[in-house]
């Protein structure tokens, strides 16, 4: 028997940059998903459960061309996913019997879904003695999201969840998957991360999601780049200029800017100048709000909220569409601070916010006594 856990994320800044090639800066939370992987003696298929399921998902093995995904529950494709992409590389799986168990809130843009892919990765190849180094792991986790899910995310939620560092940020460059840790000394600065769980939920496998990221491609194409990463700061309006399409416009001007956020952020930190990194957390969200267009009402109260009561910066963190809010807030200020946004959100007739403090964490990493 092996178990690994791997964590969620927050996202400290960098929103849908990440299959733009661009830059993100994540860090891992303690909260994740334990997989525990066990050889299935007498059987000829896979069984995989979920403590968060009623019941367990039985497969014959098969490569994932040949695979019934019409026939198992969407949440059993993260955990079948790598069985079957190992199959169809080459890799002899032998009959398994895989189980998991979360803790990240389903919806909440904290990465649920890469805690689980990235768990089962690490347990299944160490449990397989396959020796997968970085890279490899990193691009089956992602091709698990991508393939076997059919969820168009981009990388940065395995990255950090495979890579992350207790109480530090982790750099991510997209193009090269290159990462860096940055100090994130948030008691040292009297700081904390608030997060406030808006439960309004979202899907990554949705519509609008994959609809951003195609504009954001068909903008790259019209512009003659690669991706949106190769247009910078310097280039925003020249290039804003040779666009006729509005919508595409305001995909650019997000995608442009927050990359060049996310930069300046990496620099503050890395000079030791936390505090002042809250601006630009909250001109992030106005991106994410007034060009991207992916926030709701929940998640523009609570920012606004935030802001209010004490924030040195705020936004969203995720996907778009609900989810999570963050706020860079002093930690005398934590306590009132949410209370502020529970108010706000009972005057609104929204649903009552959960609320906590994260903190940088480590990522995937095997289980004592397994």
């Amino acid at each position: 028997m092996t178990s690994w856990f791997a964590p969620g994320r927050i996202n400290l800044i960098g929103e849908h940059t990440d299959y733009n090639d661009g830059y993100v800066l994540p860090f891992a939370l303690e909260v994740g998903c334990t997989a525990t992987v066990s050889p299935a003696p007498g059987a000829d298929g896979w069984t995989v459960r979920s403590a968060q399921q009623p019941d367990p998902v039985d497969v014959r093995r098969s490569g994932l061309a040949d695979a019934d995904l019409a026939g198992v529950p969407d949440w059993s494709r993260y955990v079948l996913g790598a069985l079957w992409l190992l199959t169809d590389r080459g890799v002899d799986v032998p009959p398994l019997d895989v189980g998991v168990d979360s803790d990240v809130p389903s919806g909440a843009g904290l990465s649920s879904s890469a805690a689980l892919v990235c768990s089962v990765v690490r347990a299944v190849d160490d449990h397989l003695g396959l020796g997968l180094d970085d890279a490899a792991l990193f691009a089956l986790t992602r091709d698990v999201e991508n393939d076997a899910v059919g969820a168009p995310t981009g990388g940065m939620d395995q990255l950090v969840s495979l890579r992350g560092e207790a109480g530090r940020a982790l750099f991510c460059d997209m193009r090269s998957h290159e990462t860096r840790s940055v100090p994130l000394d948030l008691a040292g600065n009297g700081l904390a991360v608030l997060v406030a769980d808006t439960r309004a939920p979202h899907r990554h496998s949705d519509g609008e999601y994959g609809a951003r990221r195609s504009g954001c491609e068909e903008a790259a194409r019209r512009l003659g780049v690669a991706a949106l990463r190769d247009v910078t700061a310097d280039d925003l309006d020249a290039a804003l200029g040779r666009l006729d399409d509005d919508e595409l416009r305001r995909y650019v001007r997000h995608v442009v800017t927050e990359d060049d956020r996310v930069l300046s952020v990496v620099e503050l930190l890395d000079a030791g100048r936390l505090a002042d990194v809250g601006p630009l957390l909250t001109a992030s969200h106005r991106s994410m709000r007034d060009d991207f267009r992916i926030t709701v009402p929940e998640v523009d109260t609570a920012v606004d909220t935030l802001l209010g009561s004490g924030a040195l910066g705020a936004r969203m963190t995720g996907g778009g569409f609900g989810g999570c809010v963050i706020g860079l807030v002093p930690e005398a200020d934590v306590d009132a601070a949410g209370e502020a946004v529970r108010r706000a959100f009972a005057d609104a007739g929204f649903a009552e916010p959960d609320l906590f403090t994260a903190e940088p964490s480590p990522g995937a990493h095997p289980l004592a006594g397994r």
